[in-house]
């Protein structure tokens, strides 16, 4: 209500205001903003008043079309009538359209959670933040697991969203938990769940993981994230929280696997520090963990050795050692490795490949064979697999253009056989410095730099000088004379 204890005249003065306007005003008894007339009318031309009808029937068949796609449309469709400059009324008018005749849009219901009762997992990549390994690029995931009602998180580093790497996943993350949630949801994981052919929703070897812990699996709707929404959010906060932190420890690069998995850790603790009242109250609920954790591999049985020493795992190529051609082996294959069995016995343990039609061979496992054969080294399929580092294939290439084929291939595996036998990194160093020196690389002079080198390195004769005792009893007497 307006003021009637003071003269109106020192009223107005005191907002500003005309001491007619306000006797108008208190003669209405009301307000300046209830009086305001509201502007309901245009105050220019509308510039698409001509097109707005065609606009709003693309509108109404394409509702997820982009304003600005619109927009370029009709400049396109009409040269030079709208200017860059009118983009933002016509997404304004877009705007206004989509909020009063446009479709509904999806409602998402939030959820309320128990503690205890539920987990949520998912892979995210970590590509983006350039992590380096030795300087060396190092692609890969990372199997992330949140309980929703106190947003406590773990993870690990994995390559593929594989059984596997889900198995392996989910073990450590009740394990470093203490207990295990009522349900375990994931989106549609191939690794996980099936497309229903069959009736059934869940993979056998998934399945067998959860009910071996007493879990029930949920799984959420195709191309619905949503549905997984605690866990999606999660990712984008954890990788950002990764991100900072490596700005502030100043480089992306680390010496092993094993200290950027010990960083990510800490950034985890970071994370959860917060959260322990909460997860108090989850960790009251959680059902108890079995006596030892399941295997996380996948066993194959009876996988043929080839005659060229190659097996297929996994749709990808490995060698094993000659002595296994024609040998059924057992193979036993885990997150981020192989393992060959035979007789009983882990007789291979090779990194794993992740993805498809690849290979991964050995020129330890083949050269006893193929300096017999020198002449299969030309075609040989898998022959760039034959050249461990720069140096190795730099003295291919200089040999190919001094010999004749045949010959050098004899001299070139040689002195591969020589890295076999001997050392790898001492031969690639040996050739460093022939070649650097311009001297002929033969199998003697690399194994003349290596036993030179082998000797420098074993010098065991070292004189140790008795020391003066008379110094040392003087000393003693400097620091009596001082403590006195």
């Amino acid at each position: 209500m307006i003021d009637r204890e003071k003269p109106l005249a020192i009223a107005a003065g005191k907002v500003g205001m005309d001491e007619k306007t306000a006797r108008r005003y208190r003669k209405a008894d009301r307000l300046p903003s209830e009086v305001a007339v509201r502007h309901t009318w245009r105050t220019r031309k509308d510039p698409f008043r001509d097109v707005w009808e065609e606009a709003r029937g693309m509108l109404e068949i394409n509702p997820g079309l982009y304003a600005k796609t619109l927009f370029v449309y009709l400049q396109e469709k009409y040269p030079g009538r709208f200017q860059d400059g009118q983009l933002r009324t016509f997404q304004r008018r877009v705007k206004a359209w989509r909020g009063t005749e446009g479709p509904s849009r999806e409602v998402y219901f939030a959820q309320s959670h128990n503690p205890g009762e539920y987990a949520q997992s998912d892979f995210t990549s970590m590509n983006r933040l350039g992590v380096t390994i030795n300087h060396q690029s190092f692609p890969h995931l990372f199997y992330h697991l949140v309980l929703p009602y106190s947003n406590w998180e773990t993870g690990n580093i994995c390559f593929s969203e594989s059984l596997e790497s889900l198995s392996e996943g989910f073990q450590r993350a009740v394990w470093n938990l203490g207990g295990v949630p009522v349900y375990h949801q994931t989106d549609s994981l191939a690794a996980g769940v099936l497309n229903n052919t069959d009736g059934k929703e869940f993979t056998a070897g998934y399945s067998s993981v959860m009910n071996y812990y007493g879990v029930s699996p949920r799984k959420t709707n195709p191309r619905s994230p949503n549905e997984n929404g605690d866990v999606e959010q999660s990712h984008n906060r954890f990788k950002s929280a990764v991100d900072q932190s490596l700005m502030l420890r100043g480089s992306r690069d680390f010496s092993s696997r094993e200290e950027y998995a010990e960083f990510l850790e800490g950034v985890l603790s970071q994370l959860n520090a917060g959260r322990s009242e909460r997860l108090g109250e989850e960790l009251s609920r959680l059902g108890r963990l079995p006596m030892k954790r399941l295997e996380a591999c996948r066993r194959i049985s009876q996988v043929r050795v080839g005659p060229g020493s190659t097996l297929k795992v996994a749709r990808n190529t490995y060698s094993v050692n000659s002595r296994l051609i024609d040998e059924q082996v057992n193979i036993r294959l885990y997150m981020d490795r192989v393992e060959v069995w035979f007789a009983q016995q882990k007789v291979e343990e090779l990194t794993r490949l992740h993805g498809r039609n690849k290979k991964l061979i050995n020129y330890r496992h083949v050269i006893d064979w193929l300096v017999r054969k020198p002449g299969a080294f030309e075609g040989y399929v898998h022959r760039d697999e034959m050249f461990p580092t720069t140096q190795f294939r730099v003295l291919w290439d200089q040999l190919r253009e001094n010999h004749s084929s045949r010959a050098a291939a004899r001299k070139y595996l040689g002195v591969l056989e020589l890295a076999a036998r001997e050392s790898e990194s001492g031969v690639d160093r040996a050739l460093e410095l022939l070649m650097d020196a311009g001297d002929e690389v033969s199998v003697e002079a690399v194994r003349d730099k290596l036993d030179s080198d082998r000797s420098l390195e074993e010098v065991t004769d070292v004189t140790v000088s008795e020391p003066v005792l008379d110094e040392y009893d003087a000393l003693l007497g400097t620091m009596t004379a001082v403590a006195r």
